[in-house]
């Protein structure tokens, strides 16, 4: 496989010599072309994540191929304008001249995809790496075999394999993609695996772009209105299984309301999964995660759910009081359907409890408090945040995405993934109609220049 990866790798170079494969218009085309290639295997790609950990075809809708076709048509419309070179003003010391910007591709990218979206977090950063005229090479989880099957077979129709290419394979295959040289590599996945792919590539010091994830707190205090505060809540954490790298890791709920907010919580699970159903509910991805989770309830206080089958890896939606941060549930991100609950009295014990972890991929803050919002926002670091809902910042794609400190390394989403791919190439056009002398030896003008650099001093 290795010899395959290289000689792969060298006709990657070589398309990238052929302007009129890479011409903006050739991009735009194809991007045309995977829009409608995505569109024609809609429900292929549907009964493919269901296969894989039976998400409902509302969800896959959703948060899969919606927001595949807003970056799509994004990149369709924009790109022509996006990638015209910027001009900016120029420095006096350059008179005559004009400088301008330009936006280049990197060259080879490696995007590495997770398995909880495993459509909509493969696709959207190669639509990014292949607009900005890159190549790229996909390797999609090998959790989620039937996604990564239909992502191979509409790679295979859309693109010469010189421009893109999907690889699948387990961590064998991982690890030797990442031994070879990329000029940019896009990571997705938990925190302990971003360490490691960023190891890997620090020998070639390869760009890259890591988005991963923590534990992410939920505050709900006095103000909030309760009713809305639940149900956004439970939507934000539950879907996917709570399988998301945004989602709600544990609340921190005002004293004054924590009973009455929990029991609302409760009613709000039973609405939402009326009689036991879970026919609109995600199961884990596979039996190791299903049983790092189950384990992870031992011992703990349940206040609701709790019920589990292994036979088809579900575990229901599960509300725990205040677990001891010592417990193997606080010592990482839950990243499933369990939901921690802890009380606050005061500002300080928000603030002891959330500055105990790294700085988290999210924030949400429920509150009708104007000040307490902006009190949380501006004492806390994190990556991105919502006030009065969760999760919702992903889809607009004018805001950045992207973690800090721990929860990632980089952003993208819309014009920040055109920023992500592309390199600011600066060029100086300097004109010959003027060539001042006072820049060549010998230097017999330094009083004159330093008469100049008096208006700087």
């Amino acid at each position: 496989m290795e010899n395959d990866i290289k000689e792969l790798l060298k006709s990657q170079d070589q398309f990238l010599k052929t302007a009129s494969k890479t011409s903006v218009e050739n991009r735009i085309s194809i991007l045309k072309k995977l829009k409608a290639c995505i569109k024609a295997y809609e429900q292929d790609i549907v009964d493919a994540i269901y296969k894989d950990f039976q998400k409902p075809e509302f969800e896959v809708l959703t948060t899969e191929l919606f927001v595949v076709y807003k970056e799509l048509n994004l990149f369709i419309k924009n790109l022509k304008k996006w990638s015209k070179p910027k001009s900016v003003s120029s420095a006096w010391l350059n008179f005559p001249s004009s400088d301008k910007i330009h936006y280049v591709p990197w060259g080879k990218v490696l995007v590495i995809a997770p398995w909880n979206y495993p459509f909509q977090l493969a696709i959207t950063p190669a639509i990014g790496a292949i607009a900005c005229g890159n190549t790229v090479v996909l390797k999609p989880s090998e959790h989620a075999p039937h996604t990564a099957d239909i992502l191979k077979k509409i790679f295979n129709e859309v693109f010469d394999e010189q421009q893109g290419k999907v690889i699948t394979g387990a961590v064998d295959t991982a690890k030797i993609l990442l031994e070879q040289k990329w000029d940019y590599v896009f990571f997705t996945g938990s925190v302990p695996v971003g360490r490691i792919v960023s190891e890997q590539i620090a020998k070639y010091m390869t760009p890259h772009t890591l988005e991963l994830g923590g534990k992410n707190p939920c505050i709900v205090d006095s103000t909030a209105k309760i009713d809305i505060a639940a149900r956004r809540i439970c939507w934000g954490k539950f879907l996917n299984a709570g399988q998301t790298c945004i989602a709600p890791d544990y609340l921190m709920v005002d004293s004054k309301i924590r009973d009455e907010f929990q029991e609302k919580l409760i009613s709000t699970l039973k609405e939402f999964y009326s009689e036991n159903s879970y026919r609109d509910y995600t199961r884990l991805i596979h039996d190791a995660h299903f049983e790092k989770l189950t384990g992870f309830l031992k011992n703990l206080n349940i206040i609701y759910g709790g019920e589990y089958d292994a036979k088809t890896n579900f575990l229901a939606p599960t509300l725990v009081d205040s677990p001891n941060l010592s417990s193997p549930l606080m010592e990482e991100e839950i990243f499933g359907p369990i939901l921690p609950i802890y009380s606050y009295s005061s500002f300080d014990e928000l603030e002891e409890m959330i500055t105990s972890f790294e700085k988290p991929l999210s924030l949400y803050v429920f509150s009708e408090s104007k000040d307490f919002a902006e009190q949380v926002n501006e004492t806390f670091e994190f990556g991105g945040g919502v006030i009065n809902d969760t999760i919702v910042h992903f889809v607009n794609d004018k805001l950045p995405f992207g973690g800090v400190g721990d929860s990632g390394v980089g952003n993208y989403h819309g014009r920040a993934s055109f920023d992500t791919f592309t390199r600011r190439k600066p060029i100086v056009y300097r004109k010959t109609w003027l060539d001042i002398p006072i820049k060549y030896p010998p230097y017999t003008r330094v009083d004159t220049f330093k008469s100049f650099l008096n208006l700087f001093r």
